[in-house]
Formats: structure tokens, sequence, C-alpha cells
């Protein structure tokens, strides 16, 4: 009959039980044959009660507590006056006792895994005076184990790897499981392994777990991993034992042990023979099924006729063989071009050189194809010379350049006028003769570097370039000239045969033998009694005084004309004058001033200086007498007709400023409303584009001149202030009216210092004029005089 696993576990717990049963009549109490025990006295007496170790079977599955032993005393004779105690590990919760027979029972079911064991203390006491009659003793319970934990791999799963192509019983990985049950008894814990998945390849060590290869030449290339299922079981592996089972993926690992080769015995390929130099001919790549450094290419041309043409290297990422172009292809030169190219595993495993070479070989061949190339000057650079004094038209050269084609086509010449912007050449289109079409200046341009276009006739698209230097030759066309501006000085008490300057001269051509200057003093100048010049033979000349007592008031500048004749084949000349000024110096011959005008000027002082100074001078002049002038005007009393009706007149500029003229833009009568005549007065300055609020002209009559007095006055100081700003400004006049008992409040009569005039009865008017009082009385006169 088969038992399942927990029918197998309750009939190892009944066995158990039974062998405990049967060996438990020693664990009861057993009466000593001492004297019994008293608690006074300090003399050792002998236990009357002892027991052995109780063992109790773990995972009991039963409804009842499970009988764990019993305690029993000598002085317990049965009549219900001891009663038994128990504490420690489990007292009351775990194990309970019965006070008057001393049974244990367990009232929990018991993991061993969790606590092997329980120390507990038992003590019997007399039921009446509840003082103990034995002595307190302490016990184990021992828990037995069963076999209810199976097999773990508690690192599983498991990853290995191992070579390919490995001999039989290689190590791959070591695999280890734990068993939580008592190792000490029994065969609970003892663990045997075994492989359920993974045969024939690999194998495992039934006591060790180590996992070994089980199969000789085990390819990557066919197959690269293992998935292997391996077995831990307890009790020996014996039937009824419990087990555990963990993965193991087992991958192959690469060794050299494939040769490369070539997936076709020879390949071929077109290219252009424009092709750029470094370009790109071909890819070729050698088949290989090792993977990583096992797989790397080396890649060389072994054999054929482009060894100097063509070269390859390998592609680090793709391990391709590059072939690319190491010269210019040439059609009509050659068509077709044959490598034979080998291909070899950098680094050779020798355990597998008999399996065959490591490398292979291909042949390659590369056929030219021919494309319509521009035409090619015979010569990539053309040097020419020509003397700037060549005629226009004259011959500097000729360049020549053919079609490299087949069909030789006919070719065309012109200039790439980019480079000869000024069109000094020309060039036969036909023969490539090279002329020049202007006048020609070294000095201005020395080298003309022109690109010459070469196209065939029948295809203008193909065009060739070639490159002419066309130097200039020089002649002698310049004349020598002073090196510099110089500024010459001469001190008033300078010596005769003083050098006061040293000159030297410059020519904008150049001669083969370099230049050579001759100086003297012109023939006008020659007799001179100041100065002289002596030619030092270094292209450089010395000017030196002849007298002493230079005076500045008698002539402060001289101007000293000086001949120059350079070496040239036939030589030029020009006069050049140098300016000389005589100047003040001190003792040391540094010039302090050299203007005649500080003789007669204050020390210190320029001309502008003094006139600057002047014209400050006469403008305050001219400010005090006009202030002098306006306050003697602003004393005299205004007298007012009362009867006149004297109004306020807005004076409104609608132009740009016109300085004086401004004044007649409007009439002061304007001030008047009677007896006026009115007529349009237009501005004789500024036409405005539109009349707005055209300003109406008055005609006074000849009884306002002391009113008409007073406006131009104010006008006039109007012009001449020098604060007034420079455009047209407001002007107000304003007037109480006639008949007020308060007189004029204008500020007309204000703004006067003299006024005589005194406010101070507007504070008897009441609060409202009381502001008219603060600002006209005489407290605030003041103020606004």
């Amino acid at each position: 009959m088969k038992l399942g696993k927990v029918e197998f576990c309750h009939f190892l717990q009944l066995i158990a039980l039974f062998l405990c049963f049967s060996g438990m009549s020693q664990a009861e109490l057993s009466r000593s044959r001492s004297k019994p025990y008293f608690q006074s006295g300090r003399s050792r007496t002998k236990r009357s009660w002892v027991w052995n170790q109780f063992f109790v079977l773990e995972e009991y599955m039963g409804s009842d507590p499970l009988y764990v032993g019993k305690l029993h005393s000598d002085v317990d004779k049965g009549d219900g006056s001891i009663k038994y105690i128990l504490s420690g590990e489990g007292a009351s919760s775990i194990f309970i006792i019965d006070e008057n027979t001393g049974d244990i029972h367990a009232t929990k079911r018991l993991d061993r895994e969790e606590q092997a064991y329980y120390t507990l203390r038992a003590q019997a006491l007399d039921r009446l005076t509840n003082k103990p009659v034995e002595p307190e003793s302490e016990f184990v319970i021992k828990i037995q184990d069963i076999n209810d934990n199976e097999p773990k791999f508690l690192d599983g799963p498991y990853t290995a790897g191992v070579p390919e192509m490995s001999p039989v019983g290689t190590s791959v990985v070591q695999v280890t499981a734990t068993d939580a049950d008592d190792p000490t008894y029994g065969n609970s814990a003892r663990v045997v392994y075994s492989i359920l998945q993974g045969q024939p390849y690999f194998s495992v060590e039934p006591k060790t777990g180590v996992i070994k290869t089980a199969l000789p030449n085990m390819d990557r290339e066919a197959k690269d991993q293992y998935l292997l299922v391996i077995q831990a079981k307890d009790m020996v592996g014996q039937n009824g034992g419990l087990s555990g089972t963990t993965s193991v993926t087992v991958t192959l690992t690469d060794v050299n042990d494939n040769p490369p080769r070539f997936p076709r015995r020879s390949y071929q390929y077109n290219v252009p023979e424009s092709l750029p130099v470094a370009s790109v001919v071909a890819r070729i790549k050698a088949a290989d099924a090792d993977i990583g450094a096992n797989a790397e290419m080396e890649y060389r041309i072994v054999d054929g006729d482009g060894l100097g043409i063509f070269k390859i290297s390998v592609d680090k990422e793709t391990q391709e063989g590059i072939i690319t172009i190491q010269k210019e292809l040439d059609f009509e030169a050659k068509t077709s071009y044959t490598l034979r190219i080998e291909a070899a595993n950098k680094d050779a495993d020798p355990r597998f050189l008999s399996l065959g070479p490591f490398s292979d070989t291909t042949t390659v061949k590369i056929i030219v194809e021919d494309v319509d190339e521009p035409p090619v000057f015979s010569s990539p650079l053309y040097p020419m010379e020509v003397s700037e004094a060549t005629q226009v038209g004259n011959i500097i050269g000729t360049v020549a350049a053919h079609d490299p084609d087949s069909s030789n086509s006919p070719v065309r010449y012109s200039i790439d006028r980019n480079t000869d912007l000024e069109r000094y050449f020309n060039i036969d289109a036909n023969s490539g003769v090279i002329t020049t079409a202007k006048s020609l200046d070294r000095e201005t341009n020395a080298i003309h570097n022109i690109t010459v276009l070469a196209m065939e006739s029948q295809n203008p698209s193909q065009v060739g370039r070639g490159y002419v230097a066309i130097t200039i030759l020089d002649i002698n066309d310049n004349a020598p000239e002073f090196a510099m501006d110089y500024e010459t000085t001469v001190c008033e008490n300078a010596q005769p045969g003083q050098v006061i300057q040293k000159i030297s001269a410059v020519d904008k051509d150049e001669p083969s033998n370099g230049h050579q200057f001759y100086f003297s003093l012109t023939i006008d100048a020659t007799n001179n009694h100041n100065f002289s010049l002596k030619d030092n033979k270094d292209n450089t000349a010395s000017i030196l005084t002849r007298r002493n007592g230079f005076r500045r008031q008698e002539q402060s500048v001289y101007y000293l004309p000086i001949f120059i004749v350079d070496s040239g084949s036939p030589s030029l000349s020009s006069t050049n004058t140098l300016t000389i000024r005589v100047c003040d110096c001190d003792a040391d011959g540094v010039a302090q001033t050299c203007n005649a005008e500080a003789y007669v000027l204050p020390a210190g002082l320029s001309t502008g200086a003094l006139i600057a100074i002047l014209a400050c001078v006469l403008t305050l002049l001219v400010l005090i007498l006009l202030i002098v002038t306006m306050r003697r005007r602003k004393k005299e009393p205004l007298i007012f007709d009362e009867e006149r009706d004297i109004r306020e007149n807005i004076v409104r500029y609608d132009d740009e400023g016109g300085g004086e003229e401004d004044t007649e833009a409007f009439d002061m009568a304007a001030l008047r409303n009677l007896n006026v005549i009115r007529d349009t007065k237009t501005r004789r300055d500024v036409t405005p584009e539109i009349q707005f609020l055209s300003r109406p002209a008055f005609k006074s009559i000849p009884d306002n001149v002391i009113f008409r007095e007073f406006i131009w006055e104010r006008l006039k100081e109007a012009d001449v202030d020098p604060g007034a700003p420079p455009y047209d400004s407001l002007q107000t006049y304003a007037f109480e009216g006639n008949g007020s008992v308060a007189e004029s409040l204008s500020s007309l009569d204000s703004i006067s210092s003299n006024s005589d005039q005194n406010y101070d009865y507007l504070s008897d008017w009441g609060p409202r004029f009381k502001r008219l009082a603060d600002m006209y009385g005489t407290g605030q006169e003041s103020l606004y005089s």
C-alpha cells in the first residue's frame, strides 16, 4: 500500500510515541531510599526524587493534549496532601501539570526547528502548609525531530559558464542545498544530489553537488546554452524522503576553434577613374563562426598587380576588409587590377591548429571605368616674367592643355577674370598665348597670379584649370624722395658746422644692385649763408649750420631745397624741400618754443587764449551796461489812463525762432481795445503752411506812448537776456483794470526793487485778500526785488 506524505508522517509519529512510552517507565519519579527532606539545618541531604530527560515528538497533530511524562515524589502517599507545581520555559502556556497526579501534557504543536528543547523546574508542596516537601529540581523537555523539512537551494537558481570543446569531467559549478531538520538524529538532513534535466551533456556529484561536463567536444556554434535541473533529496535519497530542485543555466564560452573563410573565391568591383584618392573601392569579409577576440581579423594583399595602387585595412567594428585607393586611376593607362587578399585570425589557439590553417585567401578584380575628364595642363604652374615697360599686346608666354580621354577633343582657353579683375592680360582661345592688355606697373602689383581655364570644345562643362605666375620686372621709373616728413629745428644759439638733421631717401623702384642715392643742394640754395649739406655716401645726408645767431623775430622758418638723384639707368632725380624752424632751446639744446609770437605775447598765453579773454571781458561790459539801463528804466513811474481798457494779451509763436525779427510778429498796440484799426500782418522770416490762429496786428493811437515804451523795454530785455531759451516763449502781462480801489496788482511794478507802492492795507480787506497781502506786503518786498 502506497502512503501519502501526510499519512507517512502520522505513521512515523505513532512509532515514535510507542518508543517513548516503552522507555518512559524510568522517567517517572522513583522513590529514593534516603531520609525525608528537612528544610532547616545546613547538613546536605540526599534528594528524594529524580527523573530523566523527557522527549516530545514535534508536529503532533492530535486533538487531545500530548502526554509528556509524570512527576512523583516519595513523600506522596496518594492521599492528595501533595501538590505539584511547574515553572520555567513554556510552563502554563505550552506545558501544563496536574497538581494532584504530576502528569505533564503539551497543549500546543511543537516545532523543533523553532526551539529544540525547553528547560523547566518542578516542585512538590505540602497542600496544607504550602511548604516544599522536596527541593526544587530542573529538568529538560527535548523536542524529537521528524523529517518535516525538504532540502532548499538558498543560492539558486544558478548561472555558470564553461569553455566549449572542454574535456569530459570539467567542473562547471557546485550547488548546495540545506535541510532544516536535525542533522544529528536519523537521516532527515542527509542530502544527495541528482540531475533531472541536462543529460547526457552534464552530470552531478551525489554528495558534493559539483556539476561536470559529461560529453566531449561540445560546440558553442552548434548550441551555446543548456538548462539543467538539479534535485536534492534527504533521507539519503531513500523512498519517503523530501526533495527540492533548482535550475542551472550553463553557457558555453567561445574558443578560437573556427578558421576564417571567404564566402566566395573571387570578387569583382567596377570603379570610375575619377574616384578621388583615399576613397573606398570595396568591402570584403571572411566569415568566422567564433565571436569576440576569437573572430578578429587581419587582412593583407599578398599578390597582384595593384600593390602600389590599393591598400586594405580592417574595420574594427565589423571586421571587414576595406580596400581604398592610394593613387589616382587612369583608364587610358590601365583598365583593370587583380588583387589576392588573405584574411587570418589575429590570435590562434594552438590546441586547434590541427583543424586546419586559420587563414583564407580570395581574389579581387577591380575594373576601371572610363570617365569624361577635363583637359589637363602640361604643367601645374607656369612661371613667366615681363618688364613693366613692355608695350600693350606684347606676348608674355604660352600655356598648353590637352584632353586626356581617347577622343582627344580640341581645347579652348580663357582667363578666369576673378583672378584678373583689372584685365591686365589676354589669352588666345586657340593657341594659349598670353599677351598684355594694359600697361603694367611693378610698384602697384609686382606679381600677378592668374588662373587659365581650358575647356573641351565638344563638352564645355569639362573645364581644366592651370595656374600662371607673372612676375613684373622693374625699371627705373620713380624718382627718389624723402624717407619721411622731417620736423627740423635749429636753436637760436646754434654754432657753425652743427648737424641739425640727418636725412635719407626712398625709391619705389627696386634695382637689382640696390639703391644708391646722391644728395646736394639746388643751384639756388648752394650759396646760402645759413645751411649746408653733406652727402654721407651711405644713402644719407647731414644738414649743417653755416653761421650762428639765428633770431626768430627776424626769420622763424627757413626752406632748404635738396636735390636727390638715384643710380638707375637712366637716373631720376627730384627736389625736396626741408622746412627748418628757429627755436628757443635750453642749455642741452632741447627746443622749448618755436613761435615768433612769443616775444610780443604775455608769458604763458597764446594768441587764441588772449582773444578768448578779451571777448569775455567785452561780453561782461555789454551785460553790465544793459543791466544798468534796465534798472534806470524801471525806476520811472508808470502813468495809467484810468479810462483806458487795458487787457491781457497772449503772444503765441507758431514758428521757429527768428532772432530779433520775432518782435515784429506782433504789435504792442494789441493791449488796447479802443480806437484801433485792425489789419492782417504776416511774419517776414517764416511763412506758415497753415494759418492757424493768425495773429491780428493793431495800429495804436498816439495817446498810449507810456505804455508802448514800457512794452518795448520788456522786449529789449528778452532780446538781450543771455539766459533766455533758444526758442519762442510765451510773455504774459496782466493788469487789474480801471476803477479798482486797490489800483493795479499787476506784476509789472512788483518786479522792480525800487517800487514805492505799499500794499499793507490789503490785510484790512478781509480773509479773501490775505494771500495778496502776504505776497505784496512790505514784509515780502525783498523776495521780489
